[in-house]
């Protein structure tokens, strides 16, 4: 039985959008355009973008739509969900649904410009000669950077900075909003982290033990002995006591050690050690949120939202708020989608075309 894990299932299946602006000459006796209207259109383009943090360059690309010459536009900064994701939110050569892409062209076509780009232990970017994965401080320093390289492009409105996360990239964005000058105008989290890191994971995992009951992979007896083990295996590594996996499921095994192996426990400590709920409290009031939920995401369920909405209810965000995706798994496909399609779901794309309505008067026209 293979488990999915949250390294795994962090990414939204996206297809990117081409945008094809054309213009028309003036008709036979109509009055002549203004300069302004007559200003040259811009072509999209994709620039690619380098910034450096903590001492390691990051690489990116910044995405920019057709646009009217001198317009500054809204600008998004795209962050992806867990594990060793790149640029365009995928793990390759194997899993390649080109999140961040897709992403970026849906925005494209309202006229937003965007900067994805690879972050530590992926692309072009790598570990920057690090041999273990940084702390969640790390990414969010990273993060930071390039927040600031998207404010400073010239084709950017610094009135009109936005910041769009997925699963693990949701509570990034918090931690970006929390660290930065100005302060975003709006974040957008698709499916985000909405607990301690491990307590998700053990969320995950009793969901999938209870899969293979049902499918007969295992016995009752089986699953709980396995739910028990890993709640021991969570809770000695939270005391900082050696980790036991020995008498669990192969795979659970491997995932643990892994997990809390030399390479990757500072990291999943330091995220573990953030609650979502406390970050979101600190949200400046009048920020512009969207949180999304997908009814057949079985990674971050609807159920478990309520503390971060409250969250940030209580810090005075403004709409649209929780957008509850009906059919939506954790990757924003219908549920039964094969997760290397370049597919986003046509409610999950309307769901960011609605955030970014008050800034599409930025668009080339």
């Amino acid at each position: 039985m293979r488990l999915r894990t949250l390294w795994r299932s962090g990414m939204i299946a996206v297809l990117t959008a081409a945008v094809a602006v054309s213009t028309a000459g003036p008709v036979s006796g109509a009055p002549r355009a203004s300069a302004a209207s007559r200003a040259a259109l811009v072509p999209a383009v994709d620039r690619e973008v380098r910034f450096t943090a903590d001492g390691t360059i990051a690489y990116g690309t910044l995405h920019i739509p057709a646009h009217r010459a001198g317009r500054r536009l809204a600008a998004a900064l795209l962050l992806p969900g867990s594990g060793p994701t790149d640029r365009n939110g995928d793990e390759p050569p194997d899993f390649t649904p080109h999140t961040l892409a897709l992403m970026a062209g849906v925005l494209s076509g309202d006229g937003v410009m965007s900067l994805r780009f690879d972050k530590y232990g992926t692309g072009r970017t790598g570990l920057g000669g690090r041999t273990s994965a940084p702390a969640m401080a790390g990414y969010t320093r990273q993060a930071v950077a390039a927040y600031t390289t998207l404010r400073a492009q010239p084709e950017a409105d610094p009135q009109a900075l936005l910041v769009v996360g997925h699963s693990e990239g949701g509570l990034q964005a918090l931690l970006v909003d929390r660290a930065v000058q100005p302060k975003p105008a709006g974040l957008a989290l698709f499916a985000p982290q909405d607990m301690r890191l491990l307590d998700l994971i053990r969320g995950q995992l009793a969901a999938d033990l209870n899969r293979a009951v049902a499918t007969g992979q295992l016995t009752a007896l089986q699953a709980a002995l396995n739910n028990r083990g890993v709640a021991r295996a969570v809770a000695d590594f939270r005391a900082g006591r050696p980790v036991d996996t020995s008498g669990l499921l192969p795979s659970l095994s491997a995932l643990l050690k892994g997990m809390f192996g030399p390479v990757n426990a500072d990291f999943v400590r330091s995220d573990d050690a953030l609650y979502p709920p406390s970050v979101a409290r600190g949200v400046a009031p009048g920020t512009r949120t969207l949180v999304t939920c997908g009814t057949e995401d079985t990674n971050v369920p609807c159920r478990t939202l309520p503390s971060l909405l409250s969250a940030l209810t209580a810090a005075r965000t403004t709409g649209p708020g929780l957008r509850v995706l009906p059919g939506l798994d954790h990757l924003l496909h219908t549920a039964g989608t094969p997760v290397n399609d370049p597919v986003m779901a046509p409610a999950a794309q309307q769901a960011l075309h609605d955030f970014v309505r008050p800034w599409r008067r930025f668009t080339q026209g």
